[in-house]
């Protein structure tokens, strides 16, 4: 074997182990990944329930102080009823609302329950975003935008909902899956802007 081939055995070698290596490290992250995405989920979406039973008088971990003074639960719905509410007057119809209900006059009554908040989608949301290697600036600006996007899309389900049935009383019984079209819906949407802001992190990165 003379030295030319001696030196194209040894780079090649030498790419085999590389890829190798790059695999591996490859495998590591994606793994790593996976563990961080699955903790940091469990413990919003367990996190928010736990605190939505302390926030509850009727809860088993009801503490009347901290639901006085940070039911931030309570606060999203009313940041949800009220731009709702508004919306659907500009449609010409007449609604009223308290804490937790939306009563559109001569159409129907809504109950914005804590499944109708969308916190299920936005702890999916934060634990993907924050899990993901991307540098802190991206990962921020992505998980504001997200939590927007799924509150926007809320708003426009609760009022949509509120002026449907007010045009259409005849259907208020038969839309009884209104929870998961706009999971399916939201998740799709999430999905896309995901893959598209992974895709350009991925492509900074490789750079």
């Amino acid at each position: 074997m003379n030295f030319v081939e001696q030196t194209n055995k040894s780079f090649s070698n030498m790419n085999d182990t590389t890829a190798i290596e790059a695999k591996k490290q490859a495998d590591k992250k994606a793994i790593k990944f996976i563990v961080i995405l699955f903790i940091l989920y469990i413990l919003f979406s367990q996190g928010n329930l736990f605190m939505f039973s302390v926030m509850t008088p009727s809860g088993r971990f009801y503490n009347p102080y901290i639901a006085e003074h940070f039911d931030y639960i309570q606060g999203l719905k009313s940041a949800l009823i009220k731009p709702a509410v508004w919306i659907i007057k500009l449609f010409g119809f007449y609604a009223i609302h308290n804490e937790m209900d939306v009563l559109i006059i001569n159409g129907p009554y809504l109950r914005i329950n804590y499944s109708c908040l969308g916190l299920g989608v936005m702890s999916f949301l934060a634990a993907f975003v924050l899990a993901f290697p991307a540098p802190w600036k991206s990962t921020f600006k992505m998980l504001f935008i997200g939590l927007i996007t799924i509150y926007i899309l809320n708003i426009l389900r609760i009022a949509g909902l509120g002026v449907l049935f007010a045009f259409f009383q005849s259907q208020r019984n038969y839309f009884e899956y209104h929870h998961e079209i706009f999971n399916v819906i939201v998740y799709i949407i999430i999905f896309i802007m995901l893959y598209i802001w992974i895709k350009k992190n991925t492509r900074k990165v490789s750079l």
